[in-house]
């Protein structure tokens, strides 16, 4: 494979979560691996619901945690209901809005389209209908579903990242550990599913959609 994509001409990224886990499971090692390799990143971390204090605790608490190093971070936790968002479809879509004019991102990373959650499907919606001129990355996101799907892009993640990743993820989010699938057995396996399939070095990766990428 010949890799085409670098993040050191990138300034700014944009991450949206539906949910106060999604982006630590769906990027969690690949935004470790960027802020290692490129410190002059700064970090717009969006999560849209946040109605649970505890769960916002984790958020916050995460977000310092996996963004550690970098040149700069935000967070900004909305409290919209989990599995009701299409029916706060208005408010959320002009919030997109507000997101794009406050701050100039280059990368977004997002939801997959394909996702089978309603709530992480129409923020992928808002991504793609908002920010038109963007690199836009969307992550995947093991669940019941079994909606994982043939990604295009790949991020090899050191045997280091994708364990800190794991490591990070089990101790920050106490309220989902009771959770069958959230185990570090799941969140290995399709790191090493993702590696196997871009040949990575360690043997692990993450993996993303993208429907346009500009080679230059």
């Amino acid at each position: 494979m010949i890799s085409l994509a670098s993040f050191s001409q990138t300034k700014n990224v944009l991450c949206l979560g539906a949910h106060c886990d999604d982006i630590e499971i769906g990027a969690g090692g690949t935004i470790l691996k960027l802020i290692a390799a490129h410190p002059h990143l700064k970090f717009h971390w969006v999560v849209f619901g946040g109605k649970e204090p505890a769960r916002e605790t984790e958020t916050r608490t995460a977000a310092g945690k996996f963004l550690a190093g970098s040149a700069g971070h935000t967070v900004d936790i909305q409290k919209y209901a989990d599995s009701f968002f299409q029916y706060s479809g208005e408010s959320i879509k002009k919030y997109f809005l507000e997101i794009r004019n406050a701050f100039d991102a280059d990368v977004v990373l997002t939801h997959h389209g394909d996702d089978r959650h309603q709530d992480h499907r129409l923020i992928n919606e808002f991504t793609w209908n908002t920010f038109r001129n963007h690199q836009i990355l969307e992550y995947e996101i093991p669940k019941w579903d079994g909606d994982l799907s043939r990604p295009t892009i790949y991020s090899p993640l050191e045997r280091e990242i994708m364990q800190k990743k794991v490591d990070l993820l089990m101790e920050l989010f106490g309220s989902q550990r009771s959770k069958a699938w959230f185990s570090p057995d799941t969140f290995q396996a399709v790191m090493r599913l993702r590696g196997l399939e871009c040949n990575a070095p360690s043997g692990f990766a993450e993996a993303f959609h993208t429907r346009k990428l500009i080679i230059g």
